[in-house]
């Protein structure tokens, strides 16, 4: 069992040597096998709270502590706190020319456990997976994320989450760009992952795909900190009400604008 905590963080986003307050105080225990929804009005720091997690250099943390298992997350390096067992899958995928699929992702299994996987044992894996998120046998030996779809990008995205098996798992708007059968596949990747003992923060702005994923809680996000937690119910009266009880008058939520 593995418990990420977040304890009173503030952090900054650094543009042109101007850092601009995003996240105002929050607070967040999660632990292996739970899943919690982060929704909120764009604009919200859901995704600057992910991208301080896993240790984007844009952002600057102010204030406060993240710790996994009781180990300094902030004190550690990018590749550090992926081998102390924290995944991101993002919301814009980066297109990397040259390098394989089939050798990111063996190169990054390695770097994780420390030795290459045995090849035999790993293509079987490899091939076990694909075969679940429904992809393409000839996608390993396409460079990773270069003229791939929208639904592509993000079937691979879950497809490193299900190889690498982190502790925590952050998923940065996964359901975007996503059509109903993509959605579906996707969430039945991350809904094995959390079965097989992988925390799952899942932030969206759509109540879509909390249909295949149910959460066990729901955080609501707005200014920088979560301003209200419930469970799978909230997210419904989300969908219903949107955030204007929050002092959000603009945009719906659950994509019925």
């Amino acid at each position: 069992m593995s418990t990420l905590e977040i304890r009173g963080l503030h952090a900054a986003v650094v543009e042109d040597e101007t850092a601009t307050p995003i996240l105002n105080g929050v607070d967040l225990t999660m632990r292996s096998g739970e899943i919690h929804a982060v929704m909120g009005p764009n604009g919200s720091g859901k995704s600057t709270l992910a991208s301080c997690i896993a240790g984007h250099p844009k952002y600057r943390i102010t204030a406060g502590s993240v710790t996994l298992d009781g180990q300094d997350l902030l004190a550690m390096t990018v590749d550090e706190r992926a081998r102390a067992g924290i995944f991101l899958a993002m919301q814009y995928p980066t297109e990397i020319p040259g390098v394989s699929a089939a050798n990111f992702l063996r190169s990054a299994a390695g770097a994780l456990r420390g030795e290459q996987p045995r090849l035999r044992a790993w293509v079987k894996e490899v091939s076990e997976a694909r075969a679940l998120l429904e992809m393409d046998s000839s996608f390993g030996e396409r460079n990773v994320n270069e003229g791939w779809s929208g639904g592509e990008k993000k079937r691979h995205e879950i497809l490193q989450m299900e190889l690498l098996r982190p502790k925590i798992a952050l998923l940065d708007e996964t359901d975007s760009g996503l059509d109903v059968d993509a959605l579906r596949i996707a969430s039945a990747g991350i809904n094995r992952s959390v079965r097989s003992g992988v925390g799952a923060l899942l932030i969206t702005h759509y109540t879509r795909i909390l249909r295949y994923v149910r959460p066990d809680f729901v955080h609501v996000f707005y200014q920088g900190r979560i301003v209200e937690s419930g469970d799978a119910t909230l997210a419904d009266t989300l969908e219903g009400d949107g955030y204007a009880r929050f002092g959000v008058h603009s945009g719906a939520v659950g994509g019925c604008q």
